[in-house]
């Protein structure tokens, strides 16, 4: 079996953090192989943390895009050591975002791992989730997030390398590692939480850190998720799934060929009951 590390940095994020370190500690065979960072020496280290590597750290820059840049600097600095000192693969993704194996498979995360062979990085297929208004009630955290929230979008923005087989640099985000290609893995997916919750998105813009920041424009815009999986008909999950595989690998943005595009097109899946108890 491979050793695999997963690797975040947060700010005032334990809602999706203590998800995070359950999903990963459980997939991943242990807590020890969590490396969490808290951007910032004003930020608490919460319990839940204990028996991660979870400390605190100088906090990186005060604007969105020079903040970000620094995080992922970071970030890919401390995986290349993970990958020096005895891991095989490291995980790199936000609080809110979990690479998902598909259980008709039977496996772990890491069980399905360690049976392919990564090439620098390896992609998980990226699906938005939002909020179906009118049907699906504010988010609870006494159950699984997929026991509330069943509706997502197939979403380029979230196909990210997160999976390092090698020391490499990711772009801002997570979104591609500078000077590579990218590969999109079969059955595996990256579920992105952030926004699936209209009542946690109003509370957020009243965030003075994330606003002071300039993160104000950038969560209205993430809103969209909510209104899609809303007014959009949704479409079959694993027919939709295996088409966009394949269009993200073929059409590329013109502006970032190493990103995967889909022609702009909005395709709303409903996630299949086979997923409900895992994160």
């Amino acid at each position: 079996m491979k050793k695999i590390a997963a690797i975040t940095m947060v700010r005032n994020d334990d809602f999706y953090l203590r998800k995070w370190v359950e999903y990963y500690s459980r997939e991943l065979g242990g807590k020890e192989h969590l490396y969490i960072f808290y951007d910032g020496l004003d930020q608490q280290v919460a319990s839940f943390c204990e028996g991660t590597h979870a400390c605190a750290v100088e906090k990186i820059g005060t604007q969105v895009v020079s903040a970000e840049k620094g995080r992922l600097k970071f970030l890919s600095g401390k995986a290349a050591e993970l990958l020096a000192g005895g891991y095989d693969l490291v995980i790199g993704v936000d609080a809110d975002e979990f690479v998902v194996v598909d259980p008709k498979l039977g496996k772990t995360l890491r069980e399905y791992l360690s049976g392919i062979k990564v090439n620098g990085s390896l992609s998980a297929l990226g699906l938005d989730f939002g909020q179906k208004m009118g049907e699906e009630p504010d988010i609870t955290e006494d159950k699984p997030f997929l026991n509330q929230r069943h509706y997502a979008q197939i979403g380029t923005r979230y196909t990210k390398p997160s999976i390092l087989a090698a020391p490499l640099i990711w772009g801002s985000g997570f979104h591609r590692i500078k000077g590579h290609n990218f590969h999109i893995a079969k059955d595996l997916y990256l579920f992105h939480f952030g926004y699936f919750d209209m009542k946690r998105l109003e509370d957020r813009f009243q965030d003075k850190d994330r606003l002071a920041q300039g993160w104000g424009k950038h969560m209205k815009k993430r809103s969209r998720a909510i209104r899609l999986v809303t007014e959009l008909k949704a479409r079959n999950f694993d027919r939709w799934t295996r088409w966009a595989r394949v269009a993200q690998a073929i059409f590329r943005p013109p502006y970032a060929l190493n990103k995967p595009g889909m022609l702009g097109l909005k395709i709303v899946v409903r996630i299949p009951d086979r997923f409900q108890n895992i994160v």
